[in-house]
């Protein structure tokens, strides 16, 4: 129950990187949780706009492990956790290292809790 509720906070943390990245990435809110100018926000919207698209795909497919039904719910929820986990470490080196506290974390955190019950 605990694994389930956090799956669903970090499907809900990976649509609102969506939108963040897709639609308000020029806006005073994206350049603000980014950290940019609106003169790199204009040169990166496109970038963005295809990052937030697969965040909505983690998102989709943390949502999906949530509503499948078992076996099929633990293996879902391994493999998306398991790619926001990478998705996260990789952004914490390349990026911010505030995406691996924001994003790896508490995904490394629900793939324990969903393997160990």
């Amino acid at each position: 129950m605990i694994a389930q509720f956090l799956i669903a906070i970090i499907a809900l943390l990976h649509v609102y990187f969506l939108v963040l990245e897709m639609f308000l990435w020029e806006k005073p809110s994206g350049l603000k949780a980014f950290g940019n100018s609106p003169e790199k926000a204009k040169l990166t919207k496109v970038l963005a706009q295809n990052q937030g698209l697969y965040n909505g795909f983690l998102a989709a497919g943390l949502i999906w492990s949530l509503i499948a039904s078992a076996p099929f719910a633990i293996q879902l929820a391994n493999f998306f956790l398991g790619c926001v986990l990478i998705a996260g470490i990789y952004g914490a080196i390349t990026a911010s290292r505030k995406i691996l506290y924001i994003q790896a974390l508490p995904a490394l955190l629900a793939l324990i809790l969903i393997n160990i019950v």
